[in-house]
């Protein structure tokens, strides 16, 4: 009880609580990975270290493999159908529900996005990284009975410290939860926040993960003619993305549509990525093994750039438009890094001196579509810092990420989550707490201690009932309780 008050009354108490979610957090990272990894492993005969999408070609019959796992889904959707209840996630839990998250959500969550990953369905497991961070914050501040204010920073601690361990950038972390969780920076979030981002990357690092995905080493001249062509290049990345927004509202309309039952519909979507795996294996999965490659290798021919980014898309729009679970949080990094490879070779045939290294087309494809989807400018700016070890590049990916965002922001308003609340009827744009104002209502506004008396009651009576300056007004009721004036 004495601790209990003490994480109410303290900040520094709550600091603390938040390096324990995000090492906590850290570690849910670290174990659902190699979950994910290794059900890849077994279900592919990959070898230590091999990455699904970077496979060079895919065996005829592994092309079965992702309908297998929609079929497993579909059996699990059979098996929770009787639950009234919707599965909620960080965003519509911290804007609606105080921060408040199931356990059993978050497990089911989870255990759908970590079968469609492994099975090989084009979608990311960010989405369960946060989820189990997040759920796993929830809890610790049911148990020490934090007020709604610090109950949401502490999820916002718990996403803050997954992705920081999923990314080994700690910054990125932080705002991601600033951006997307709790929906706003404030010098109170920032040491919890940060604290807990720190405190996953540690727990990462013990394992031997946390480090670059890329390392970008060239010193870059950044003037006026180039940042102008990066603003068209973030411009074009906004734009791509809201494009690839309506392609999976567009083929879960589709998938709805068919005559099959709905249980089967992650099977049918799980063949047409199998075939479009056996064209490009890059398309399986998040695309972490395709994006190393992307940047170790030279830059992909135009007419093959353009192939993989179409396949690409239309993998993911068919992984989550017929029912697997899971975000394209990483799958905006690839895509973003292989258009950046498109426009490189553009520029090179018109102004080959302009920007001469592919890698800052690359950098900045990534934050520019990846900032369209995940909704976060500053996240995904810091997140190709971060990861690429490029400090001097910062007016690039800064430049993309803020053209991208007001691109979207003027014309579509929605990021990927936002649109996917959007679809299904709900309002919310951001995690800002309007919870409260739904929970809200008439009664709860209107006063309880308000004098009243019946129509008939005679002056004297009024008047020994409420003497001179004991009440500024009285209500006239009639006999029916009705109000009369």
């Amino acid at each position: 009880m004495r601790l209990r008050t003490m994480v109410r009354r303290r900040e520094s108490w709550l600091v603390l609580l938040a390096v324990i979610v995000g090492a906590l957090a850290g570690m849910m990272v670290l174990i659902l990975r190699e979950l994910a990894y290794g059900l890849q492993q077994l279900l592919y005969q990959l070898e230590p270290n091999q990455r699904l999408s970077a496979l060079d070609h895919l065996p005829f019959d592994a092309a079965f493999i992702p309908a297998a796992g929609g079929i497993v889904l579909g059996a699990i959707a059979l098996l929770l159908r009787q639950r009234k209840s919707r599965n909620v996630d960080l965003v519509e839990a911290n804007a609606l529900h105080g921060g408040k998250l199931s356990m059993l959500d978050s497990f089911i969550i989870t255990g759908q996005t970590l079968i469609s990953n492994g099975f090989g369905a084009s979608v990311g497991l960010e989405a369960a990284y946060t989820q189990m961070g997040g759920g796993v914050a929830s809890k610790l501040g049911d148990l020490f009975q934090l007020r709604r204010g610090d109950m949401r920073k502490l999820v916002g601690c718990g996403a803050a410290g997954a992705i920081a361990a999923a990314f080994g950038a700690p910054l990125t972390g932080a705002f991601h939860a600033f951006e997307l969780i709790i929906g706003t920076y404030t010098i109170s979030t920032l040491s919890p926040v940060v604290a807990a981002s720190i405190a996953a990357i540690l727990v990462a690092s013990l394992f031997g993960h946390g480090e670059p995905i890329v390392t970008i080493t060239r010193v870059v001249d950044i003037g006026m003619p180039q940042v102008l062509l990066i603003l068209l290049i973030g411009l074009a990345m906004g734009g791509i993305g809201i494009l690839l927004m309506r392609l999976v509202g567009l083929m879960e309309v589709a998938f709805q549509r068919l005559r099959a039952p709905s249980w089967s519909r992650p099977a049918i979507g799980g063949l047409l990525v199998g075939g479009l795996a056996l064209v490009s294996p890059a398309v399986l999965s998040a695309g972490h093994g395709a994006v190393q490659s992307t940047f170790s290798q030279p830059p992909f021919p135009l007419a093959l750039a353009v192939s993989v980014v179409i396949l690409k898309v239309l993998a993911s729009a068919i992984s989550l438009g017929s029912g697997f679970r899971g975000g394209l949080f990483f799958a905006s990094l690839f895509i973003g890094a292989v258009l950046g490879q498109v426009f490189y070779q553009l520029t090179e045939l018109v102004y080959p001196t302009l920007l001469p290294y592919p890698e800052v087309f690359m950098l900045v494809g990534m934050t520019g579509l990846a900032t369209a989807i995940v909704g976060g400018p500053l996240t995904m700016a810091f997140l190709a810092l971060e990861t690429s070890g490029s400090l001097p590049l910062t007016i690039a990916v800064l430049v993309a990420a803020v053209a991208s965002s007001m691109l979207l922001r003027e014309t579509f308003g929605y990021s990927f989550t936002t649109w996917r609340f959007h679809l299904r009827g709900e309002t919310i744009r951001s995690a800002h707490d309007v919870g409260w104002m739904r929970n809200l209502t008439v009664g709860k506004m209107m006063r309880r201690d308000t004098k009243s008396v019946p129509e008939l009651i005679s002056l004297d009576e009024f008047r020994r009932l409420y003497p001179l300056g004991s009440a500024t007004r009285v209500i006239a009721l009639r006999d029916d309780g009705s109000l009369l004036g």
